[in-house]
Formats: C-alpha cells, structure tokens, sequence
C-alpha cells in the first residue's frame, strides 16, 4: 500500500455546549485499505466520520485528501470528491420506492422531465451487480430493516468512490449477506478505493482490516496492524479495562433433561402461518428455564414467528399456547400481563419513544401495576422515578438521567433501556430479537450477562439472532428457520456453526 494518506484528520475537534465528542483526533486512511475504527459507543467514532463525510463541521482542525486541505459544507460536496458514506442511522425517504431513493438528488433527466426509464434500468443493473435482491418499485417504508440496509449500501456505491465509510453496515445482515458485502469491499480496495469500517464485531475485523484505529473518550487511543491487534488488547485499549470473557457461562437449574418433551412448555405453537406468508405451518416448543435460539437469513421467518405468538403479526392458521393456555390472536398487551415480553429488534422504530424521556421507556410496560400505578388508573410518578432510578444504576445506564430524551443516549444505552423494561415487572417468557445489534464490545458482555442472569433466575429466554456466535454460546438448543418454516431443530450436545448454516437454504436455494 503506498505511504501517501488518501484522507488525513488534523487535530479533528468537535465541540457541543458542555461536551467534547472529539478532541484532536489525527487519522489517516491508506489507499487500498480497510481502516477499522473501534471503540464504545460514545467514544467519537461517529462524530469523525460524520465529520470526514461533510455532515459536521470540526470546531477545529481539519481535513486533507492526497495531501490537499478540503473543507466540505456538505454531504453533497463530500461525495462530489468521491467521499460516500453509510451510516448507522438511514436517510431512506419512506414515501420514496427503492430506485427513487437511490437517484435522490441525482436523477436522470430529459429535458426537464425524469428519465423513470433510465433509473430503472441502471438500478437493476446496480442492485444485480451487488448481489442484493431489491425490487426497484417497492416503497422503502415496506422494506425489512436489512433491506434497507442493503439500499443504503447501493446508494453508496452509485458513484465513483475513493472513499467508503461503513458504519456497522453488518448490522441488521445475516452471515450469508455480510459474505457478499465482504466480497465487494475487496472488489474495492483492489482498485484502490479506500475502507473507513466501524465494527464493534471482533470476528469482522479479522476477516477485513488491514489497521485499526482505537478511540476512547472522543480521543485518538492508538493505531495498530492486524496482526498486533489481538482481542484482548483491543478491549483494553477500548474500554481502559479488562472486560474478561465475551460470553458467559450459563447454568439453567430448571431446565428439563429432555428439550424433546413439550409437557413443560411455556411457548407452543402449533402449526402456525401467518398472514402475508412470512412463517408457514411451524411448530415449536419453548421449554421452562431453557434458553433457544432462534437463527436463519433475513426474511426466513424467525423474527415473524415470535413477533406472532406475541400479537403483533396477525395470525392465518394454527395455535398459540402459553403456559398450557391458547392465546391465539391475542394483543401484545394481554401478552404482557400474562408475563410475556418480546422485545424488538429495532429499539429506534419498534422498543423505544425516542423523544421522550428515558424513563417513559423503562417503565412502559409496567404502568398497569404497583409501584408504577396507583388505584389501578393513576400513574404513581414519585415512585415511577424511583423505581427507574433503581434499575438504571443497577443497569449502569451512562449517563444516568433517566429524564433525558432517549435519542441522546448511545445505542448501547438504548438497548439498556429495554432490557430495563424486562424488570418492571414478572415475566415468565422474555423474546430478545437481535439482543446486541450496534452495541459495543463492552455493551455486548454486560447484555449477554444480564440474559444469562435472567436465566438462571428461571425466566425462560428465547433470542432472535443473525449473529451466530450468540445462537451456539448462549442457546440451549436452536431453531433454524428458512423461508418461513423450521428446517432443524439442533440440540445443545449438536450445536455448532456449521450445523445451523446448512439448513439455511433450501435445495431449490443450495442449486
């Protein structure tokens, strides 16, 4: 790789009134490289590259492409210079269907007239030549969110690029889908394009860097090769501490010996289809004090499944059982108060009220009962924050103002604040979908941690994830599901990788 950067940050700062973000970052970008940027949530990743891609403006500082000061008033001036970025956070229009929102502000014109004809040519062939199955008519709101992860990527990579910033791009993308995109991150770097990638996934940065940049604090940490970056200093250098292992070890003191038996079931379904056809004739079982996961591509029902027996998928055949009662149909509210809780995968849109008050969060599913309410009618406030307080110092909430709107925290405190959720009250059955996706290292630990708590306790825990490594160290047994049926159901004593991933496709898929 040659020497010469092909974007340099200068003493990089960022100011907000009481807040530093980021405080004379140096960062250079090679080339042909993939350049890893890790650190927790908070730690000012975001804020450089929003900067590097024209959507801040530094306090102070600046920027150098091949050399040359730049300075760009906008994200249209950034790309202008062959400067694209992906960030975690869409600029999808929902109203707008996929090739819409990928020609937005580039549109091809005949006169003064659109071109819909050339668009829609150009965006075939752009998602063909991505590998990424979009229908160009399709309106954005009805996309999955790793769909629209997908057309966030096609826009990216609508024109010429010298530099591509990924922000966590992997995720809401199953394994299958995070291989292709590897796979055209390679494409890139081979012609010299170069690679700012934002991961908090160890395993990733093996595959694809080159170097990593640690920052902490809004500050520069250290810049290390692949090869001296083991994990256990990179966690280090992240978090200024030792987080220990990454997954914890589970004991599941009333699990039953045999998973095969249903008679203690908490979970039923029966030969269930849903609306819209998303899970077809499944039937599984969730047994008490077990954990099971839940595991296939996007789109292969898995989600669908839970998001039915919990109410909000409309249900077209078959049952749903909780503790032994039918509860087909029922609304997500009566689910609760029978002691079950699903919470999503997507905390911004479906868990959280992100312009209000993180407290509201917390406590919402509980305001039917003491302490939460008074007289069964009446919100108790006084004891509503109290009781908050308490579970966001046990839950180490940073920073601890359950009164700040939930939009201001990181996304690992987002995702504090539902798990927050699971303890206002008693669940028997708690459904995690994508319990860690976008958090941090030292987020995941203290999630994983807090499940396997939650365990042992004697919940009953399903998890929903595309990340197979949660699946195999946390699950007592797992569930694989493929175009909306169950294709293997995989014992602890069988559990690995390999088995779940070749009962991913189907054989007409496998051709």
């Amino acid at each position: 790789m040659s020497e010469t950067p092909l974007l340099s940050a200068r003493l990089l700062t960022r100011n907000y009134p009481g807040v530093r973000a980021l405080d004379a970052v140096n960062f250079d970008l090679l080339p042909s490289e993939v350049h890893v940027l890790f650190g927790e949530n908070g730690a000012g990743k975001s804020t450089l590259i929003s900067i590097l891609s024209g959507a801040l403006r530094p306090s102070s500082g600046h920027i150098e492409m091949r050399g040359e000061v730049v300075n760009f008033a906008s994200v249209h001036e950034a790309r202008q210079r062959g400067i694209s970025a992906v960030f975690q956070e869409f600029s999808l229009i929902p109203q707008m269907t996929v090739e819409e929102n990928l020609f937005l502000g580039a549109e091809h014109r005949q006169g003064v007239f659109l071109d819909k004809r050339a668009m829609r040519a150009e965006a075939v062939r752009l998602l063909d030549e991505l590998g990424f199955a979009l229908p160009p008519n399709r309106q954005a709101d009805h996309l999955t969110r790793a769909e629209q992860q997908m057309l966030e990527i096609a826009k990216a990579f609508r024109s010429e690029l010298s530099v591509l910033i990924l922000d966590e791009p992997t995720a809401s993308l199953t394994a299958h889908e995070t291989k292709r995109l590897f796979a055209l991150i390679r494409q890139l770097t081979a012609k010299g394009v170069g690679i700012i990638y934002i991961t908090h996934r160890m395993g990733e940065i093996r595959q694809i860097g080159d170097r990593i940049s640690v920052l902490r604090d809004g500050r520069h940490v250290k810049t290390l090769s692949l090869d001296a970056a083991d994990d256990a200093t990179l966690v280090r250098l992240m978090s200024g501490r030792d987080v220990g292992a990454v997954f914890p070890r589970i004991k599941h003191p009333r699990a039953r010996k045999s998973a095969n038996a249903i008679d203690d079931a908490v979970l039923r379904l029966d030969r269930l289809s849903t609306e819209g056809g998303a899970v077809k004739d499944v039937s599984l079982h969730v047994n008490r004090g077990e954990i099971v996961g839940m595991a296939g591509l996007v789109g292969s029902g898995k989600s669908a499944a839970m998001r039915a027996a919990f109410g909000i998928v409309p249900v077209a055949a078959g049952r749903v059982f909780y503790g032994g009662a039918e509860i087909t149909g029922q609304m997500p509210k009566q689910a609760i108060r029978r002691g079950f809780l699903y919470l999503p995968a997507d905390r911004k849109h479906d868990g959280l009220v992100m312009m209000r008050a993180a407290r509201e969060s917390i406590s919402l599913a509980a305001l039917d009962v003491p302490p939460f309410c008074r007289g069964g009618i009446f919100i108790n406030r006084r004891d509503e924050k109290r009781q908050v307080a308490a579970l966001a110092e046990q839950l180490n909430l940073s920073p601890n103002q359950p009164e700040r709107a939930v939009e201001h925290f990181s996304g690992g405190n987002q995702q504090k604040l539902m798990l927050a959720r699971s303890l206002t009250r008693d669940f028997d059955l708690i459904v995690f979908d994508e319990p860690t996706v976008g958090v941090d290292v030292g987020a995941r630990v203290a999630i994983y941690r807090f499940i396997a708590a939650l365990a042992e306790s004697g919940v009953t825990v399903v998890i929903v994830s595309s990340d197979l490594p949660e699946i195999l160290h946390l699950s007592s047994r797992a569930y694989v599901f493929c175009r909306g049926r169950i294709t293997a159901e995989i014992p602890r004593a069988r559990l690995s990788e390999e088995a779940m991933l070749k009962h991913f496709f189907d054989k007409e898929q496998a051709a």
